[in-house]
């Protein structure tokens, strides 16, 4: 990045920064456009990747283990026989166990926390919509 696209970007947030606050206003685009600085993210969207992540978790859990018994019998046996590549070959098997279950931790926790999100967000909307003043009650303060 060059310092003259620096000094843009800081004078760009400079600019961002110092307009007004608007209550229940969006940016001429709907603020859906590029540079809106608003996230948008559906419930949808999170149920959808909530669910993927439930049946990566199934899936894995279940084809992920097909060759984790072979595997250590195959490593026991090359072991008894002498051989070295037997606890090597128990090392991958061990390794492999260990990402597998990082990997369905992660799966379960995505889809745990999305799920969580989901209703979170519910409720602190529902939270929110009942608390909100009138805006003629917020304009009263600020007149």
């Amino acid at each position: 990045m060059s310092w003259s696209e620096w000094e843009k970007l800081k004078s760009d947030a400079v600019e961002r920064r110092s307009s007004p606050v608007r209550l229940n206003g969006l940016d001429g685009d709907g603020g859906t456009g590029a540079g809106s600085g608003d996230l948008v993210v559906n419930r949808d969207d999170l149920g959808a990747i909530g669910h993927e992540a439930y049946l990566l978790y199934g899936r894995l859990s279940r084809d992920g283990d097909h060759a984790r018994p072979s595997t250590f019998d195959a490593s026991i046996a090359l072991t008894n026989g002498n051989f070295t590549s037997g606890s090597e070959l128990l090392k991958v098997h061990d390794r492999w166990n260990s990402q597998r279950r990082t990997l369905l931790d992660a799966c379960a926790r995505i889809s745990n926390h999305l799920d969580y999100t989901k209703s979170a967000h519910a409720e602190d909307d529902a939270d929110i919509g009942g608390q909100l003043l009138s805006t003629s009650k917020i304009d009263e303060y600020f007149t």
